[in-house]
């Protein structure tokens, strides 16, 4: 059975004690809408507070370590996050990738990590321009994807309900581009077929696929629309109440009742 369309908010290095306000509001509007799940992934230090105060939110984190604990300067294992009480951790995002120089395999150890530790995972993957315009996009997301996630057969299959894919092309993120539709179409396609022959037909057809790049109020109804865009993994949206909720808006119907 299909699950409800996803709609994160990655706050990324933003976010101080005054957003707490913003997180309140999400949370109060995200209580009206019957259709969508919400969640939002704040800073480190915003993770405990928000935790605390949302009512039906999900609040998450941008990153873990691989290891369970030891000499990591300025490190945060998963298990930490989730004494914090981070309920899920987005890894292998292309900022993290690019930016700290992360391959598939700390990807895939973080991932591995995050599941041991009772976490939910975002696992993020996406081409660069140059790739794109090779023509090489879709076999580069299929090999990051399938190289990021655990390589246990039987890890994958226990853990095919706590993992969503986001699929973000890094030439989108951040720099108002958005990739057509038919881009995004053929992408999550060929990502759901590589869900379907890890997973199976049930539990691959039924993890979510999130698109991230440039998510905002105007565009959202016409992506989450696409065939198997199961919600969106939003940026700088996301940092307002009234903007991210616009996206969630696209998708969900208010609560009348």
């Amino acid at each position: 059975m299909a699950r409800r369309p996803y709609i994160v908010g990655n706050w990324k290095m933003h976010g101080t004690r005054a957003m707490l306000s913003e997180a309140r509001a999400i949370d109060r509007a995200a209580q009206r809408l019957l259709k969508v799940e919400v969640a939002i992934a704040p800073p480190y230090t915003l993770i405990h507070p928000i935790h605390r105060e949302a009512e039906l939110i999900a609040v998450g984190a941008q990153d873990c370590h691989e290891a369970e604990g030891g000499a990591f300067t300025g490190d945060i294992s998963a298990a930490m996050l989730a004494d914090a009480g981070a309920q899920f951790v987005i890894l292998g995002h292309s900022e993290r990738r690019e930016g700290h120089g992360e391959s598939n395999a700390l990807v895939r150890a973080k991932t591995e990590a995050a599941l041991n530790a009772g976490l939910k995972i975002i696992l993020c993957c996406g081409e660069n321009a140059a790739t794109r315009a090779e023509g090489k996009a879709v076999d580069f997301v299929r090999r990051q994807l399938k190289a990021s996630l655990p390589a246990s057969a039987a890890e994958l299959a226990d853990a095919s309900d706590r993992i969503t894919i986001a699929y973000e092309p890094i030439w989108a993120i951040g720099t108002g581009n958005t990739a057509t539709l038919e881009d995004i179409a053929e992408k999550h396609s060929a990502i759901r077929a590589l869900l379907v022959d890890l997973f199976g037909d049930e539990q691959g057809g039924d993890m979510r696929i999130l698109y991230g790049g440039s998510v905002k109020p105007e565009n959202a109804g016409e992506i989450l629309r696409v065939a198997d865009v199961g919600g969106a993994l939003v940026g700088g949206a996301s940092l307002t109440a009234d903007s991210f909720m616009g996206i969630a808006l696209a998708v969900g119907e208010p609560n009348e009742s």
